[in-house]
């Protein structure tokens, strides 16, 4: 039997630790004007569109519900999101951007836009950026479809 799909599994990890590492380090320069971390600004932007419990947040974001817990109460404590009433679930509450914490994140945008559009030229375009979005999404479904499969 081929070592190919073994070899190709063991590069796809190593390419994938790698983007995150230069990914987070990206995000923390971004973050920092705005008075924020990567992780303060990865839990705010998963409650932008609409408020979400903590356990939704992990779930979105692939990370551990004590890690989400840990960094929504510090975002309370510094007035950028609030705990509001859950009606699907009483115990669970939703946490929520406050204006401060939006106004952050607005901070963050410039930084953002110009990142997105030097990557969008040294990708080669937006046909090229799309397609590296569409198989890093396919991946991660594959990846849930096997955890899903071994319960």
């Amino acid at each position: 039997m081929s070592r190919a799909p073994q070899e190709a599994l063991s590069r796809t990890a190593l390419g994938v630790f790698r983007l995150n590492g230069q990914f987070l380090a990206v995000s923390e320069k971004l973050a920092e004007p705005a008075g924020l971390t990567a992780a303060w600004w990865q839990v705010l932007g998963a409650v932008l569109p609409e408020p979400l419990p903590v356990a939704g947040i992990a779930r979105v974001m692939g990370i551990t519900r004590q890690s989400v817990q840990r960094i929504a109460d510090l975002l309370v404590r510094e007035g950028l999101a609030a705990y509001e009433p859950n009606p699907a679930h009483r115990r669970a509450k939703l946490l929520t951007p406050t204006e401060a914490g939006r106004a952050a994140i607005r901070r963050i945008d410039p930084g953002h836009a110009d990142l997105a559009a030097r990557l969008l030229h040294e990708l080669g375009g937006q046909e090229v950026f799309d397609e590296t979005v569409r198989v890093l999404e396919r991946l991660s479904r594959a990846l849930e479809a096997l955890e899903e499969g071994h319960q």
